[in-house]
């Protein structure tokens, strides 16, 4: 019964020609958007398998327009819902599965290089590490939800010890709730993106215009962002050449080990003098601190952690406050020493750098 009122519903808004097999979906007597019944019933899944695996891949394209758009299409009966939901599910898994794997087979190092492509996936793999360290392997299930998290948390899950098993449980949940949440949504809109796609006919474009420009604006404006936050801590740098001539002076800087405690746990060595970074110390910053240049680093280049850190201490007033270029590693590669993480070490309260 219900199938047959929607398909009434559909039948009042769209009208298929037995003549030539193409749908026309119609708004308000206007003719919209005109499909060849074929193609959409053949290609449909097809598209969202292929568009949401390059994304998940790392693909700058957005699956979430796709996602919207193929749910009208569901909306007007053109393509199943199974169908759909199956494709996108299992172009996603396999797009993390090929992460997973790559993240388990290349460890830290595959993290770091991601860091260092992407400013995104650098403040993406400090937020995932924090999430994963506060509420454990659940946190897979809604990274697909969080902008930024869905790229990164597979490879670094594989660096981890998790089970397999229990890591893809997780995402697929996940994974299965994200995908039918945009097919359902787009479903339930699906006559709003039809006066959407009216007004986009009227300037003589398609719905592949539209996800191009949308494309084109997201990786500008995230270009933009780099960029911008690049020039706001240019200043803030601190080379190890002259970190260590600093340390070798008469007023010795105040170091900050601003990595992550798992990442702590999986290489425990520090730069000599160095102070933990205490995300959760609610202390105030001791007196030395005032007087005394402070420099931040992390474990990787293009780690934001330790930017994000100095640039919320600049804006406190704490102006002698810098991050060292390239992070241990590079202080390791420049052949500075190195000395293992003591059993009990002073922690550096920072209620002033969290962001």
């Amino acid at each position: 019964m219900a199938g047959r009122q929607a398909r009434r519903r559909i039948t009042r808004h769209n009208r298929q020609d037995s003549t030539n097999g193409r749908v026309h979906v119609h708004h308000r007597g206007q003719q919209v958007i005109e499909f060849p019944v074929a193609a959409i019933a053949t290609w449909g899944a097809v598209v969202v398998f292929g568009n949401v695996l390059l994304t998940r891949l790392g693909a700058p394209l957005p699956a979430i327009p796709v996602l919207i758009f193929a749910g009208s299409a569901i909306g007007s009966g053109m393509l199943s819902f199974t169908h759909i939901l199956f494709a996108a599910v299992a172009a996603a898994m396999l797009g993390d599965c090929v992460w997973f794997a790559a993240g388990r087979r290349f460890g830290r190092r595959l993290v770091d290089g991601l860091a260092r492509f992407s400013l995104t996936a650098a403040t993406g793999v400090r937020h995932a590490r924090a999430l994963f360290e506060r509420f454990g392997l659940p946190v897979v299930a809604v990274c697909k939800f969080v902008p930024g998290l869905a790229l990164v948390t597979p490879p670094l899950m594989g660096t981890t010890s998790v089970a397999i098993s229990a890591y893809f449980a997780w995402d697929a949940a996940g994974t299965l709730a994200w995908a039918a949440f945009w097919l359902l949504g787009g479903a339930a809109f699906a006559q709003q993106l039809s006066q959407f796609m009216a007004v986009v006919r009227s300037y003589g474009a398609t719905i592949f215009d539209v996800i191009a420009v949308a494309a084109v604006l997201y990786v500008a404006y995230r270009y933009w962002q780099r960029v911008n936050f690049r020039r706001r801590i240019a200043h803030m740098k601190v080379s190890p050449e002259q970190l260590d001539a600093m340390m070798r002076s008469a007023s010795p800087p105040v170091i900050v080990d601003a990595r992550p405690e798992s990442v702590r746990d999986e290489d425990p060595w520090l730069i000599p003098g160095a102070l933990l970074l205490d995300l959760h110390s609610g202390e105030p910053l001791r007196a030395r601190v005032f007087t005394r240049e402070v420099v931040v680093y992390c474990f990787c280049e293009n780690d934001s952690t330790s930017r994000k850190m100095c640039e919320h201490l600049h804006k406190e007033g704490f102006f002698h406050t810098r991050s060292l270029t390239g992070g241990l590693d590079a202080w390791r590669q420049c052949g500075y020493p190195v000395k293992p993480m003591p059993p009990r070490i002073e922690m550096f309260p920072a209620a002033l750098a969290r962001t």
